[in-house]
């Protein structure tokens, strides 16, 4: 039995494709593609395993190729296939096909089935593991399919379309009653798109704990949250849904997340896993995911995470506080949400997250005795106080990112979507937007060959 299929389209190689319908004046177009490879062995909402193709590369067929073209057909020479398949190949990736339909629906002809089907033939035999077409319509609608025999293709309606406009293709279903207030402001498509997507949370302390139940009272139906941490007293004072007797009790933070969904009743599947997002054993939870809220205060699972939204093409709504008191009545109090999807700078290029903290924190939960040994000697900078948290804070940050993800999905903001970063000074009373440019050469978001990369080995191509 084939594994769930569904495809992530990046928002770089979406424009691409519809660029296509504005060519040939009427005619069809034509060209190709290549996908990354993201396999689940088991999804945390079902347990069953899913394989998610993440786009690539666009590379679209010259006019010199072409051979003829109207508004219902179009054939090209096969050179550029051939070289297609065999770079696939060697990659590891899967191949595809697009063409347009501007004088039809997004829907495969006959014809389409008949060519694609040799097509599918020829790159069975050169030893990729399968074909994609896709095919988009005059009215924007995009149809796709995956051929793995010559005999019949396999039909991918969910994809998640991911730039600083978010949306999924394929949703169905009518939103809950519950959300009736919701729906008036929205409206049915909008709050239904917003129900669909599968969401993960890196962190389950301040930040975390206050943007899960804003996801659960959206309608959020899928959830999955990264926390290995024990409630403490300290933590009451800004950890939504603890309570006196959980410090008792020495109660996981997870667990007190748990009892919050199971208590509202409001149709929630939430995963809990005890563990750091980046831990080998959360990555196929974090690919089965359509957007992760990072909600962590490490530079590790930051920097991890910035690095997986480039491979995978999964937006990253990273959260980030700085509070301190610098006299007597004088306060710095920031709050930043970040968003990295293709496009957009990456955290290293806004200098949000420190690489040499990373390492430390990285190798603080792998080693602890050899971080120790470090320290003692002042190779690292180790930790320094608690940092200052006061629940208002951290629960309007949480509500900052959330609101960001909502103008990614409803276009509430306007039609360009979710800003690459947005500051609010409590002190100040004001927000501002960063012009924060991409560096040239920056190793994680201006590197094309990892723009949607997927699986490879080792995991990000990061080495241990």
């Amino acid at each position: 039995m084939m594994a769930a299929l569904d495809i992530i389209l990046l928002d770089p190689h979406e424009a691409k494709i519809r660029s296509l319908l504005t060519q040939g004046a009427g005619e069809e177009r034509s060209a190709y593609m290549q996908f990354g490879i993201a396999d689940i062995d088991a999804d945390p909402w079902t347990g069953q395993a899913r394989r998610r193709l993440v786009s690539h590369r666009f590379d679209p067929i010259g006019e010199a190729d072409l051979i003829s073209a109207s508004g219902r057909h179009i054939t090209w020479q096969t050179d550029g296939f051939m070289r297609l398949l065999g770079e696939a190949k060697i990659a590891g990736l899967v191949p595809a096909l697009v063409h347009t339909h501007p004088k039809g629906k997004a829907k495969f002809s006959d014809q389409d089935d008949r060519n694609e089907a040799e097509l599918a033939r020829t790159a069975l035999l050169k030893g990729v593991p399968g074909l994609v077409s896709i095919v988009i319509a005059k009215n924007g609608d995009i149809a796709a399919r995956l051929w793995t025999d010559t005999e019949k293709s396999v039909a991918i309606p969910r994809i998640l379309h991911s730039g600083p406009r978010l949306r999924i293709s394929g949703l169905s279903g009518t939103p809950a009653d519950f959300l009736d207030r919701q729906v008036r402001l929205f409206g049915e498509e909008a709050s239904r798109q917003v129900s669909g997507f599968r969401c993960g949370i890196a962190g389950g302390g301040a930040t975390g704990s206050a943007l899960l139940p804003l996801l659960l009272r959206l309608g959020v139906q899928q959830a999955v949250q990264f926390d290995r941490d024990i409630v403490d007293e300290t933590n009451l004072n800004r950890l939504h849904g603890a309570r006196c007797s959980d410090v008792d009790e020495k109660m996981p933070k997870t667990t007190i997340h748990t009892r919050t969904v199971e208590e509202s009743g409001l149709g929630m599947t939430l995963v809990t896993m005890d563990a750091w997002a980046g831990h080998p054993s959360t990555w196929d939870a974090l690919k089965a995911c359509d957007v992760i809220f990072c909600c962590t205060d490490d530079h590790a699972g930051r920097l991890f995470l910035n690095r997986f939204a480039r491979f995978y093409g999964i937006p990253v709504i990273d959260v980030g506080l700085a509070m301190q008191r610098r006299a007597e009545t004088a306060y710095d109090l920031f709050a930043r949400v970040s968003i990295l999807v293709p496009g957009h700078p990456c955290l290293l290029c806004g200098g949000y997250v420190d690489p040499r903290r990373a390492r430390e924190e990285a190798l603080r939960r792998d080693d602890p005795n050899a971080y120790h040994r470090l320290k003692e000697e002042a190779y690292v900078l180790g930790e320094g106080d608690p940092s200052p948290a006061v629940v208002t804070f951290t629960t309007e940050a949480a509500t900052m990112a959330v609101n960001e993800w909502l103008a990614g999905v409803t276009g509430l903001a306007g039609g360009s979507g979710m800003v690459p970063t947005r500051m609010r000074r409590f002190h100040a009373r004001d927000e501002r937007k960063p012009n924060v440019e991409p560096h040239p050469g920056c190793p994680c978001c201006d590197e094309p060959a990892t723009l949607g990369r997927a699986d490879v080995q080792p995991f990000l191509d990061m080495v241990t």
